[in-house]
């Protein structure tokens, strides 16, 4: 439950942020106007005024004003931000790294004074069995 709480209001935002709520009422409001004209002409033509954006109606002069002044403040903001921050621009650098390996050593003597170990005998079988 907690997962879809979280999930729920990730999008939420995102939704939100982006200004995802403009598009849906802009969507709404077409489709109010497209029905309100489409119930005095044919209805390529009710669409044809629609999109044409000749005549907005409320909805949509609510919407287009919501959009030019986010767009206004974050024009503001970017440009006072840049001003008084300065830009940290995002920049991605990426290195090459190199892993050398280390040399092995083999701590064995490697001269032929030593003679290499005998083999051992195999166990015998069956097991011995204890003495009783």
């Amino acid at each position: 439950m907690r997962r879809k709480v979280s999930l729920l209001l990730t999008l939420t935002a995102w939704f939100f942020t982006t200004g995802s709520q403009w598009d849906v009422a802009q969507t709404f409001a077409w489709a109010r106007m497209v029905t309100t004209y489409a119930q005095s002409m044919p209805l390529l033509e009710a669409a044809k005024k629609t999109f044409s954006g000749a005549e907005l109606c409320d909805v949509c002069e609510v919407v287009q004003d919501a959009r030019q002044g986010a767009q206004d403040e974050s024009n503001a903001n970017g440009a006072a931000g840049a001003k008084a921050l300065g830009k940290m621009p995002m920049v991605i650098q990426w290195e090459t790294v190199f892993v050398r390996r280390q040399p092995s050593f083999d701590l064995r003597p490697q001269s032929s004074a030593f003679p290499p170990e005998a083999p051992r005998a195999a166990p015998p079988t069956p097991p011995p069995r204890a003495a009783a």
